[in-house]
């Protein structure tokens, strides 16, 4: 294992490059099972050469040159720079710009129309967040291209990513874009034929890591429209992708962990979150090297893998993920069982042994439905927390809870999973602790980390109305719904814009929130899906118009917040570090 000042003394060289010609001919042939990319992260590919223009910061965003598509063989662009990186007059930034190319970005420079209700805007919007499917023109690009269009969170965005994308599909359900929420379905099933199960987002540099395994409820809503027949048509990438999360079960002893397996010492068995990879992330390379320097007294290569486990977790990042509760520096996400993985893997579970009921199979589904049951069972006994009334992540090191109130303790009541007695402590809590002016709040702590106080975000909204209607908890599911759309709305009527995370403890009018490793986005997928959902569900909770011309003030600052949107550079997706709050 390398501390820091061994990490960055000791450059990997570039990893020998495995032949293209399968990836191209894949290409060629349009098929949908081969990868048409080599499927190998950018930092693997050009070694010292990729630490080098990372650590220079020749580009204000890492993700910048992870994007960037070669103009010759890596092979020979890294025997290029070997040969003349020692030249008096070599000049690095002249270098890359002669052999890379930035890919040019799909963006419509869209402009809000004041007299659009919001449900009007948002239904604009899918259009200008679709993206057509990819050509892939070089089998060395970071893209992993996809065989149907599909949506992007946000305008910035050259990629999708997992858990987004089902929140972005529930609002194609209310618009009634079926056809682009099959689109959807079908690229994630594509992405686990290919790659044995959905990564991150889809780049090469995502593969080593997931996200919240969605995919089961992705089937569902297409079960909802299809009936049963969706179950038995992604019966096999259901499989792959609990292949995937369950990988080495039969292997693994009471009291250990591999990949994303923890077994207790009483046998339990569950999952955390991970990634096979303990390096700087591509996509963060420069930060998360200045992330090891800063602390030096932490072994760099643990550091970096809780760093992409924090990726996986979809919340990066949290004071849920640190052994402190402050600081990014004490990450420790791979020592946590965390609740809503867990859960999520329950709802994996059922749904695939509803999909082996459909094709006959009892055995197999008999066998996954045990499983589901021991899973939260297991998730009630371990991960109840009875300090806290509410549910919470299990450290399997030390043995104990990690006693961190977060918003994920809604999850076992959206999986069925709580019982009568759990859902109405966790109702409870939240109302005590977690209700605020704009909505449900993620944390209780303020850290600056953007999955805490004071932001909240339309997943979890989502997750909690649903979870508290199951077990009849209309009131507080009402009240969050309610101010959630509030906020929502107001913002829109202000600005023209719906965004990725709101700050929900202001009392004046919703404002944008901050922190996260790039600016603000506005868009937004998962917040435009939320909002249909929540705004069908209760339909009298936004008022009487959300239309920004309605108000009695007129549509002041929405042209201009469209216009600069519009304006703002198209190279990265994070243009400047958003302070944090």
């Amino acid at each position: 294992m390398l501390n820091a000042q061994q990490a960055f003394a000791q450059p990997s060289p570039a990893t020998p490059i495995p032949d293209a010609s399968a990836a191209a001919a894949a290409s060629d042939a349009g098929t949908r099972n081969a990868s048409p990319v080599v499927p190998v992260p950018p930092s693997d590919l050009y070694g010292e050469l990729y630490r080098d223009v990372e650590l220079a910061h020749l580009y204000p965003d890492s993700k910048t040159f992870a994007d960037m598509v070669p103009n010759a063989p890596p092979q020979q662009i890294v025997a290029d720079y070997a040969g003349q990186r020692q030249d008096v007059q070599f000049d690095l930034r002249r270098f890359v710009e002669q052999r890379f190319t930035l890919p040019a970005r799909e963006t419509k420079d869209y402009v809000s129309d004041p007299n659009q209700s919001v449900t009007a805007h948002i239904d604009t919007l899918w259009s200008v967040l679709r993206r057509d499917p990819d050509a892939s023109a070089s089998p060395w690009s970071s893209l992993l291209p996809l065989p149907d269009p599909y949506i992007v969170p946000g305008d910035r965005f050259d990629e999708i990513y997992y858990w987004d994308s089902y929140f972005i599909m529930l609002g194609l359900r209310q618009s009634g874009r079926e056809k682009l929420l099959k689109n959807e379905l079908d690229n994630f099933a594509t992405l686990i034929d290919r790659y044995g199960h959905i990564p991150n987002g889809n780049r090469t540099y995502y593969l080593s890591r997931s996200q919240p395994p969605f995919f089961a409820q992705m089937v569902r809503l297409d079960a909802d429209r299809e009936g049963d027949a969706a179950y038995l048509h992604y019966l096999p990438v259901l499989r792959k992708e609990y292949a995937y999360w369950m990988d080495g079960h039969d292997r693994i002893a009471p009291g250990s962990a591999y990949g994303h397996l923890v077994r207790l010492p009483d046998g339990t068995l569950l999952n955390r979150y991970w990634d096979d990879r303990a390096a700087p992330r591509d996509e963060s390379y420069r930060e998360d090297v200045v992330a090891a320097q800063a602390t030096p007294q932490r072994n760099a290569e643990d550091l970096w893998r809780n760093l992409r486990a924090g990726g996986e977790t979809g919340w990066d990042f949290s004071s849920r993920w640190f052994a402190d509760g402050r600081s990014l520096a004490t990450i420790d996400v791979t020592s946590l069982i965390p609740v809503d993985l867990n859960c999520l893997l329950v709802e994996l579970e059922r749904t695939l042994a509803k999909a082996y009921r459909v094709q006959g199979d009892a055995t197999h589904a008999e066998n996954l439905e045990q499983r589901a049951a021991a899973r939260a069972d297991a998730i009630r006994r371990v991960l109840w927390d009875a300090q806290m009334n509410a549910f919470g992540d299990y450290d399997y090191v030390k043995g104990r809870l990690t006693h961190r109130l977060s918003a994920a303790t809604v999850y076992p009541l959206y999986a069925g999973v709580a019982t009568k007695a759990q859902a109405g402590s966790v109702a409870a809590t939240l109302r005590a602790r977690m209700l605020r002016p704009g909505g449900l709040a993620t944390t209780t702590v303020q850290t600056g980390q953007q999955w805490d106080e004071p932001n909240g975000w339309a997943p979890l909204q989502y997750l909690a109305v649903t979870g508290l209607r199951r077990y009849g908890h209309m009131d507080l599911a009402q009240q969050i719904a309610t101010r959630w759309i509030r906020t929502n709305v107001t913002y829109y009527q202000h600005t023209g814009k719906l965004v990725e995370k709101y700050d929900i403890d202001a009392q004046a009018g919703a404002t944008a929130a901050g922190g996260g490793e790039y600016p603000l986005q506005d868009g937004f997928g998962w917040t435009n899906g939320v909002l249909l959902t929540l705004m069908a569900m209760y339909p009298d909770a936004a008022g009487k118009s959300t239309r920004p011309a309605d108000l009695p003030s007129g549509p002041v600052g929405v042209s201009a917040a469209a216009s600069a949107a519009a304006a703002a550079p198209k190279t990265t997706h994070r243009l400047h570090e958003t302070p944090a709050h």
